[in-house]
């Protein structure tokens, strides 16, 4: 067993709610069944009746109706769903060209890598310097046979907020299905979708204190999209597969229970992390947007020392955090986030990112900036790159 530990990487995961686990406890001891038809026996019929609540719920928080809602088993799936669905919709209807963004997550990112695979045209627009799309290359790239625009609501890495409305607007103009990957502003930042006109949103449970392996793809009613997994009808015939009714139960209950007052806590400690960092510390970058940014994260390059070290460090400190260095990734790449907003190999591997969630307080903050000033000196003295002068 580990040790007593401060966690802030909660743009990885969250901590379960205690009241989510009670809320899905019945659904695995009690109301077990799958869900069934009104013709169907009771303990089906009041398993369908939960999964119908908190899809009904999921659907308030974005003011969309529940037919509009459709579970997945996770932010990557719904949008694999939305990306590969509409490219299957409407590629012999109009054409095979797809716009993303240079700084999306893998979710995003890969499948439409793997959609290039597959003879799809793909376009990566550019961001600036502080991770914010540029709506002229945006205006520029759309051509006739562009059939949808994915773009993130948020970043993952650095917590740039994009103005989504914006980007939808064109889309609408464009006449093209847009989708947009919240999983990171989902119940942190606003979403109306009769105010957005966007089609799609991925959204996920596992980064509001809900359980993992649930999801949900908004589908906005009369978006071309295909059913790109074979096998049963549930999910209205758009996604097969046994519907996970405790973990939607246990979604809804998560949504029901983040509030204004936590999300203006989050941003407190976002801004208080920031503003240690940049008065204590010499040589430090925030990374990403500070005016439009989430209000969980704060992502700070300590120059002259290895992401991979300080969280090295923190960790046998008692504190979690994460890096975009190449030596925490799989894919021994430095962050793509941080060079796609220009920065180089150093920054990159100087970054760590602190996200907050439920569970943190400022005596949380005071502790890992009262270390990290510690760590960030010790490694200082001994880099060949540092000059203290």
């Amino acid at each position: 067993m580990f040790g007593e530990m401060t966690y802030l990487d909660n743009a990885a995961s969250t901590r379960l709610d205690e009241k989510v686990l009670e809320a899905m406890k019945p659904y695995y001891f009690e109301t077990y069944a799958v869900a069934t038809s009104e013709f169907g026996y009771s303990m089906g019929i009041d398993a369908k009746e939960g999964l119908q609540e908190a899809r009904e719920m999921i659907a308030r928080s974005i003011a969309a109706s529940a037919e509009e809602i459709v579970f997945t088993s996770g932010d990557t799936e719904s949008s694999n769903m939305a990306i590969k669905g509409v490219a299957q919709a409407l590629q012999d209807k109009k054409g095979k060209h797809i716009i993303i963004s240079k700084i999306e997550d893998f979710s995003v990112l890969n499948t439409a890598k793997m959609m290039e695979k597959q003879g799809f045209n793909v376009s990566f627009i550019n961001v600036d310097s502080e991770g914010i799309l540029d709506l002229e290359e945006l205006k520029n790239t759309i051509t006739d046979e562009t059939i949808l625009v994915s773009i993130q609501h948020a970043n993952q890495e650095i917590g740039t907020l994009q103005n989504i409305e914006a980007i939808a607007k064109i889309c609408k103009e464009k006449d093209l299905v847009m989708h947009t990957d919240a999983t990171h502003s989902y119940m942190r930042v606003p979403i109306d979708v009769t105010k957005i006109p966007v089609d799609l949103i991925t959204i996920s449970a596992h980064t509001i204190h809900g359980p993992r392996g649930i999801g949900a793809l908004y589908i906005r009613e009369g978006t071309p999209i295909n059913k790109w997994m074979d096998g049963g009808f549930q999910e209205a015939n758009r996604r097969a597969g046994l519907e996970n009714i405790p973990a939607a139960v246990g979604f809804a209950k998560a949504v029901e229970l983040v509030t204004a007052e936590e999300t203006e806590k989050l941003a407190s400690l976002r801004d208080y992390t920031i503003k240690r960092a940049e008065e204590e510390i010499p040589h430090v970058t925030l990374n990403g947007s500070r005016d439009q940014r989430l209000p969980q994260n704060a992502n700070i390059t300590f120059h002259y020392v290895e992401g991979e070290s300080m969280t090295l460090h923190l960790d046998m400190r008692g504190f979690a955090v994460s890096t975009g260095s190449a030596c925490f990734s799989r894919s021994l790449e430095a962050s793509h986030v941080i060079m796609g907003i220009g920065g180089d190999h150093e920054r990159a591997h100087g970054s760590i990112r602190f996200t907050f969630g439920r569970y943190n307080s400022k005596e949380d903050v005071d502790a890992v900036m009262d270390s990290i000033k510690d760590i960030v000196a010790q490694l200082r003295a001994i880099s060949p790159l540092y000059d203290s002068n």
